[in-house]
């Protein structure tokens, strides 16, 4: 056990840094209560004064204090008069973790056997885990720190906080949503898409992903086909086979989805009308008339992903679900790419007993998604915050689009880009032999990130030669340095500027 002077030892169980997103008082207490739980600390042991600690950690003396109160409030530490502080016996009361030994048969349960679906069979997802760091960010679905709202979610959080404000939220609503929330999303949000609904026609899911695996879960099951854009969503793809449905494989060109193709015995049909995903064509006029009318003909149910929607397009279309009139027509909607990817609210859009029976789902997956949440959304849209976030992302997207282009026009004129305005990705075809998971290696070696284009596609033998460019976390002034740093990388001299 560490002693009471023994500074290097006691500096040692804390990993202080001034980069973390957390307070120096944050990580001296989690740091402190870490060291407790894993029994590092006795309780017969003081602590450090708060002077001593505050001298080895390089902090204010002040800071330390404030921690040690905090835990002493929390009953982790106990505070006795020209002594110091103690770790509080009770805390040590619980019994400790379960040492190696004693799980040792744990090791002898194959767990993936014992799974009823192959969740970890699903193609993984697009992890950039330190797209922050990386100098040439080209990812998509990531937000822009310089451009987010910070101020202005501060003060819809803190006045979620005030006392009032915490009775309306803080009560268990089972099955209901923020009223106030519901209202927002009626009255700013699905006006912009021409949609226009009842407030029973609305619900709030987790994100996209949530609202698309709730929809498998209450209508798909083993021998349900749905019709899927491929190249696609493969996360919606994986959502559906994880419900037991069969996916079919439908072409898309560069006006969407082939509606011609879609077979008519599918139950189902997945389509992002919007922005097409990943390629970002909208869905023409004549293929939307046409998919209604066949999914009328053939009684198939049409879920629609506002996918990269949120933003202002010089021609924006009406959704799928504004000239819906047989109710065909469920709409995800999704705040992930206005506000912010980590806060995970989306919402649905259907008939009134679909969502009633979503709601009824919803109880026995999560209740509710969290309303402390709910009601500072609903605050930030009600003050006009999220209005003038929208103008500002779709100024700055813009710009960084055309800015992107003609990058790639420069230095990388054999690779071909989707001409589609709007949306806040870029979809590139390079030539026959490309390999773009090898450039993709190449271009991270150079602080450039990338995503291979193959994974959006549906055939065993899926292309290499596609790639997405995301514009949503790159600085303007950082795209063409970065387009001229993946061209270095696949093999090109850089041009003279």
């Amino acid at each position: 056990m560490p002693q009471r002077n023994d500074a290097a030892i006691w500096s040692g169980l804390f990993r202080i840094s001034t980069e973390s997103g957390q307070t120096l008082q944050a990580q001296i207490r989690q740091a402190i209560v870490a060291a407790i739980l894993d029994r590092q600390i006795a309780a017969s042991m003081p602590l450090p004064s708060c002077r001593i600690l505050a001298e080895k950690l390089g902090v204010a003396r002040g800071t330390v204090v404030l921690a040690f109160q905090q835990l002493v409030d929390q009953g982790f530490l106990i505070a006795r008069e020209r002594r110091g502080h103690f770790v509080n016996p009770e805390v040590l009361a619980t019994p400790a973790k379960p040492s190696g030994k004693a799980n040792d048969n744990a090791s002898e349960i194959d767990w993936k056997a014992r799974c009823q679906i192959a969740a970890s069979d699903m193609p993984p997802p697009a992890k950039h885990g330190n797209w922050i760091k990386s100098s040439y960010p080209f990812v998509y679905g990531q937000f822009d720190p310089t451009l987010f709202p910070t101020a202005e979610w501060r003060e819809c959080n803190r006045m979620a906080l005030a006392v009032l404000e915490i009775r309306n939220w803080a009560a268990d609503m089972v099955d209901r949503d923020d009223p106030l929330l519901i209202e927002q999303i009626q009255a700013r949000l699905l006006p912009r898409r021409g949609i226009f609904a009842n407030p029973d026609e609305i619900i709030v899911t987790l994100g996209a992903q949530n609202a698309l695996y709730m929809l498998a879960s209450l209508l798909m099951t083993k021998g349900s086909k749905v019709a899927m854009e491929d190249p696609g969503y493969p996360d919606a793809r994986s959502i559906f086979k994880l419900a037991g449905a069969e996916t079919v494989a439908t072409p898309v060109d560069e006006n969407g989805i082939v509606t011609s193709a879609i077979p008519s015995d599918a139950g189902f049909v997945f389509v992002t009308p919007s922005h097409h995903c990943p390629t970002m064509v909208p869905l023409s006029a004549e293929r939307r008339q046409d998919l209604l009318a066949r999914a009328a003909r053939d009684n198939q149910i049409v879920i629609e992903d506002g996918y990269d929607s949120q933003l202002l397009d010089d021609a924006p279309q009406q959704a799928l679900k504004s000239i819906d009139r047989s109710g065909r027509v469920i709409y995800v909607g999704s705040m992930s790419k206005t506000l912010a990817p980590g806060l995970r609210l989306g919402y649905i859009v259907a008939s009134a007993d679909l969502i009633a029976e979503l709601r009824a789902l919803r109880r026995f997956m999560l209740r509710h998604p969290p309303a402390n949440n709910q009601r500072a959304v609903a605050l930030f849209l009600s003050l006009g915050h999220h209005e003038a976030l929208v103008r500002r992302l779709s100024t700055a997207f813009e710009e960084r689009r055309k800015r992107l282009v003609h990058a790639i026009s420069a230095f990388l004129p054999e690779w071909q880009a989707t001409d589609s305005a709007g949306g806040t990705s870029l979809w590139l075809e390079g030539p026959r032999g490309t390999d773009a998971r090898n450039l993709a290696a190449q271009a991270a070696s150079r602080s450039v990130i990338i995503e291979p284009g193959d994974r959006f596609f549906d055939r065993a033998d899926k292309p290499t030669r596609f790639m997405r460019l995301g514009i949503s976390s790159i600085a303007l002034q950082h795209i063409e340095p970065g387009i001229r740093e993946l061209a270095t990388a696949a093999g090109r001299r850089p041009a003279a500027a």
